[in-house]
């Protein structure tokens, strides 16, 4: 009896987000299973058990999904979202059961393993762990691959082995990292999909490389670290973060993974693998990006030297290591004892040009989180635009990002994006601060769940962890995280999606 070669493919139900979300389950399990052998062979401690179970379990129920059902040859947007989103949501449920069968949280405190696994998978960064160095290194492998597979690899790999979905597939992998369509690749799903996946990858391993290769780290902390830059997540295998290299190389190779991979990977495609070398200082979101950065960082120097607060060498090391780390939605911490790293002591100028950058982020099309700077330039481009026509009331001026013009629908579709931002960051803000919080911590948490941050202010700053805010307040951070992760369309329409095929029914 020979096997169907489309058994995972073709199934008696047809259902594309459980089809999508089979698949997504079925790539955690190797990560999981390595991690397990990381566990065992270490001898760190013995949870390898639960990582090992987990991946059976994930493995099983996503090829059971994948046989029982199959996507239709023409996708609707509202079933591509529902993909992502309700795929994401299922991997952050199973990422959190290691954490549970391990010990590192009780069963009575499910809501801080949920939390863990939510913050990896969208790529925050916080934590509500207390001691991290006491996990084993199979567990902290671990910890960091749910950022690893939250960034891009996750949903693109989904992408490339689904065909079927043909142009669908290009739009479900813009649900997870959104971008211009000037800046989207002229091809098949299936190619984008393994090429983007190619420079993830690639990606990772330099960095990974460089940092083995630098004084201090060594291999498992080189493969560790390039994790989560890649993913600009922000984890570490140290409570001190990158502060327990107390490595100047160690944070330049950073600085430069950060700026890398809050860059849009569709322009890395086109650099290494189109060939075109001038794509970065084409695109006009790259350079903004980079412009602010570099802007934001000298400013910051400036501002903490009148300050007074160290020497030049520390100052600019640290302002211009939490700028890059913040601006890209990475949140690594650099506090030494030496240094100014713990960015709370630092002055209000300085906290609130932070806050600006937290809520910026990178740009579209990477995997950095906030609003992202292409939709700041169309909401600046479209308010310049109204103050002229008050003068020209006949006029036309048409947006344009670069040289070529956006549609009226991208610019409503940026702006309203922008207002559900603030909107959300607001009643996040009032939520958490009527639960014990004061304002500061309260707003800033709530810009660094929204904009996939880590480390916010007040309480909560790089030296604190996210058991500052009371537990009732962490599962609206936890909410907010998946909001900013999955650009906030993607789960008001998986929302949306199961009511709207029921009235289709009826």
């Amino acid at each position: 009896m020979s096997l169907n070669p489309n058994l995972f493919t073709e199934g008696p139900i047809e259902s594309p987000t459980l089809n999508v979300m089979g698949l997504a389950l079925a790539f955690l399990s190797p990560g999981l299973f390595i991690a397990g052998i990381v566990e065992w062979v270490s001898g760190s401690s013995h949870n390898e058990w639960p990582l090992f179970a987990t991946a059976a379990i994930s493995l099983n129920i996503g090829l059971t999904l994948r046989a029982l059902t199959e996507i239709s040859s023409e996708v609707k947007a509202l079933s591509m979202f529902s993909m992502v989103a309700w795929s994401w949501v299922a991997c952050s449920v199973m990422g959190a059961l290691p954490y549970l069968w391990a010990g590192v949280f009780p069963w009575s405190n499910l809501d801080n393993a949920l939390f863990e696994s939510i913050s990896g998978f969208s790529c925050t960064g916080s934590t509500v762990l207390e001691d991290i160095e006491s996990l084993g290194k199979g567990m902290l492998l671990w910890r960091q691959l749910t950022q690893w597979y939250g960034g891009m690899g996750m949903i693109v790999l989904a992408t490339a082995v689904l065909p079927r979905l043909g142009v669908g597939g290009l739009a479900l992998m813009s649900a997870e990292a959104p971008g211009h369509k000037s800046d989207m690749l002229r091809s098949t799903a299936t190619k984008t999909a393994k090429t983007l996946w190619t420079v993830y990858f690639v990606t990772t391993l330099v960095i990974m490389l460089a940092l083995w290769i630098a004084p201090g780290p060594t291999l498992f902390d080189a493969v560790n670290h390039a994790l989560s830059t890649a993913a600009t997540g922000g984890f570490s295998t140290y409570n001190a973060s990158v502060g327990y290299f107390d490595s100047v190389a160690v944070e330049v190779i950073l600085i430069a993974g950060m700026l890398f991979c809050a860059l849009s990977f569709t322009l890395h495609y086109k650099v290494f693998v189109q060939r075109e070398k001038l794509a970065w200082v084409k695109s006009s979101e790259a350079r903004v990006f980079l412009s602010v950065v570099f802007f934001v960082g000298a400013l910051v120097t400036l501002i903490n030297l009148s300050d007074g607060l160290e020497s030049f060498p520390t100052v600019f090391r640290d302002s211009m290591f939490n700028v890059v780390a913040l601006a890209s939605s990475t949140g690594f911490g650099n506090v030494r004892a030496d240094g100014i790293g713990d960015f709370v002591l630092w002055g209000s100028a300085t906290q609130i040009t932070l806050l600006f950058l937290m809520t910026v982020g990178g740009t579209t099309g990477s995997t950095a989180g906030g609003m992202k700077i292409l939709r700041l330039q169309i909401g600046f481009k479209a308010l310049r635009r109204e103050l002229r026509l008050f003068e020209h009331r006949k006029g036309v001026f048409p947006i344009t990002i670069g040289r070529e013009p956006i549609s009226d629908r991208i610019i409503s579709s940026a702006l309203a994006f922008v207002a559900l931002f603030i909107t959300f960051v607001i009643l996040g803000t009032v939520a958490i601060s009527a639960l014990g919080n004061d304002l500061l911590t309260s707003a800033s948490g709530a810009i660094s769940a929204m904009s996939n941050m880590g480390p916010a202010l007040g309480e909560a700053g790089p030296t604190n962890n996210y058991l500052s805010f009371s537990r009732p307040a962490r599962p609206i951070l936890a909410f907010l995280m998946i909001l900013g992760r999955l650009e906030i369309y993607a789960v008001l329409l998986m929302l949306v999606a199961p009511a709207n095929r029921i009235l289709i029914r009826k």
